[in-house]
C-alpha cells in the first residue's frame, strides 16, 4: 500500500474527510495512479492533487473512482456534496472586524490621547479590538454577532461530516439486518449477537445481519455490518472478541490476521477485497 503524503494542515475537515475514504477506495483496488488514469477522464497528474488535497475533487471524478473500483459511489457522494458547502469562517470574520474597529479608533483615539484626558475617550481605542470577546465591548452589534453565527455554523457542518463519515465506516443503514441503522446505539458492550448460519446465496455465506460486500469498516465503526464481519471472522476462525456490533481494537486485530493469511493489504480495515474473502 503506498505511503500518502499528510493532507495540508489547513484542508477543511469534510475536504478531509472526503478524501481519506477515496485514498482507502484506491489502495483495496491496487490501481496506482497511472492506471486510474487510464481508466477514467482524468489525468494521471489530477489524481495527485485531488488525493493529496492541492485541488477540490470534481463531482464527476468521485463517480469514475467508485465505478472504476466497484463501488457504491452514493456515500462517495454524500460526503461530496457536503464538501462543496463553504460554511462562514468564524476566525476570518472575527479578525476581519477587529481589523476594521482598529483602523477606525486609531485615527480617532490619537488626539483625544494627546490632551491627557483621563478615563473616557482616550482609554477606548486600545479596549476595542478586543471588544468582540469582552462583555462590555464597545460595538455589541458587530463583532460579537459574527463569530456566534459562524461558531453555530461549524457545530452543525461537523455534526454532518461526522454522520457522513459514520456512514462510511460502519456500513450505515445498509445492513441486512431486520432494524437496518435505527438501533445503532445499541451496539457496543453489554450487547451480543448470534451469528445464525443462513446459508449461501449466489456462493457468498451470510450470517443473517448483512448482505454487504464492500462496507468500509474501520476502527470505532458500528452497526449490522460489523456484527456480519465479527461472525464471519469467528467462522474462519479468526476471534474478533464480543460478537457487538462495535469495531474494536480486538475485531481489528483478527481482521488484521485474517488479511495476512489470505494474502490482503493488512491494514485492519474491512472493505470489498476482506469482504471477498470473509463471504467465501
Amino acid at each position: 500500500m503506498p505511503r500518502w503524503k499528510s493532507l495540508p494542515s489547513e484542508l477543511p475537515e469534510k475536504d478531509r474527510q472526503l478524501i481519506i475514504q477515496l485514498r482507502r477506495l484506491k489502495d483495496h483496488s491496487g490501481l496506482g495512479l497511472a492506471a486510474l488514469a487510464a481508466k477514467t477522464g482524468y489525468s494521471r497528474s489530477s489524481w495527485e492533487r485531488y488525493l493529496n488535497g492541492k485541488q477540490p475533487v470534481p463531482r464527476k471524478a468521485v463517480e469514475e473512482l467508485a465505478k472504476v473500483c466497484g463501488a457504491d459511489p452514493t456515500r462517495l457522494l454524500v460526503l461530496h456534496e457536503m464538501a462543496e458547502r463553504q460554511p462562514p469562517e468564524p476566525a476570518t470574520a472575527g479578525t476581519a472586524a477587529a481589523d476594521t474597529s482598529t483602523a477606525d479608533t486609531g485615527t480617532e483615539g490619537a488626539a483625544p490621547a494627546d490632551t491627557g484626558t483621563a478615563g473616557t475617550a482616550a482609554d477606548e481605542p486600545p479596549g476595542t479590538p478586543e471588544s468582540g470577546s469582552r462583555e462590555p465591548g464597545a460595538h455589541p452589534s458587530g463583532p460579537r454577532r459574527v463569530p456566534l453565527r459562524g461558531a453555530l455554523a461549524g457545530v452543525l457542518v461537523a455534526a454532518a461530516v461526522s454522520f457522513a463519515a459514520g456512514l462510511l465506516l460502519a456500513g450505515g443503514d445498509e445492513g441486512g439486518g431486520d432494524d437496518g441503522g435505527t438501533k445503532a446505539v445499541t451496539y457496543g458492550p453489554g450487547r451480543t449477537y448470534d451469528c445464525d448460519d443462513k446459508g449461501r446465496k449466489d456462493g457468498a455465506a451470510y450470517a443473517g445481519h448483512s448482505t454487504t460486500a464492500e462496507a468500509l469498516i474501520d476502527i470505532n465503526g458500528s452497526g449490522p455490518d460489523v456484527v456480519e464481519a465479527q461472525c464471519q471472522l469467528k467462522r474462519h476462525g479468526f476471534d474478533p472478541g464480543e460478537v457487538d456490533g462495535l469495531y474494536g481494537p480486538s475485531a481489528k486485530s483478527a481482521v488484521r490476521d485474517f488479511q495476512k493469511a489470505r494474502k490482503l493489504v493488512s491494514d485492519g480495515i474491512v472493505g470489498p477485497d476482506t469482504w471477498a474473502e470473509l463471504r467465501r
